[in-house]
């Protein structure tokens, strides 16, 4: 799996559903120079364990926003199933009242460009396309800077949530960073005391 951290994120241009609102040509370009982004995969609406990732960034989309990160969903999903799962209740199963952007990737390019399509493609003897699997995606975390540069990637497989605090976590270890040219060690937490490093790489202390 190639690691994208460290490297321009995949642009891409597709359709996507923010609050109700179908949008035809969605690019994370928009956000360059002026917000950080937390793309995030998940394999189908209409499922167990989506529904309560996206009901928790929808919960913590305040936090997100006080950090000046957009958050945006993604699925292989069309956006007629992402707009009928968002007109259902959350007591159904649905993912009413969220309100960032939920990315279609139909054609599967974006989660193939970002590494975390399930599923394989293949020729068999008689010529004829065959796929192993289902061609939907992993649950795959991309933490961008406003340079597009990609700092921070996680992928779960299908049955394990991720952890929306934890994603918090790192956001601010990034901006800590950025902020004090500081190094935030293991489990750091925002208000902690993070390590400035020598100029030779080889130790640092602790700072606050």
């Amino acid at each position: 799996m190639p690691v994208l951290v460290g490297k321009p994120a995949p642009s891409f241009h597709a359709k996507a559903l923010k609050a109700e609102t179908i949008i035809e040509d969605f690019s994370l370009e928009q956000y360059q120079g002026r917000k950080y982004v937390v793309l995030f995969f998940y394999p189908k609406d209409f499922t167990f364990v989506c529904p309560t990732e996206l009901h928790r960034f929808q919960e913590e989309l305040a936090e997100f926003e006080k950090r000046d990160v957009a958050v945006v969903g993604c699925s292989t999903d069309s956006e007629f199933s992402h707009w009928a799962w968002l007109q259902t209740p959350r007591n159904q199963g649905g993912i009413q009242g969220v309100t960032y952007p939920i990315v279609a990737d139909i054609n599967k390019t974006i989660s193939r460009d970002y590494d975390v399509l399930a599923g394989e493609e293949r020729i068999d003897e008689e010529g004829n396309l065959v796929v192993d699997g289902e061609l939907v995606a992993y649950r795959g975390l991309f933490l961008i800077d406003k340079a597009g540069i990609v700092r921070h990637q996680v992928v779960n497989d299908m049955p394990l949530g991720r952890s929306i605090r934890e994603c918090l976590r790192v956001v601010d270890a990034l901006q800590h960073f950025e902020q004090h040219g500081e190094v935030c060690p293991m489990d750091w937490q925002k208000g902690d005391d993070a390590m400035t490093p020598d100029h030779q790489g080889v130790s640092g202390y602790l700072s606050r």
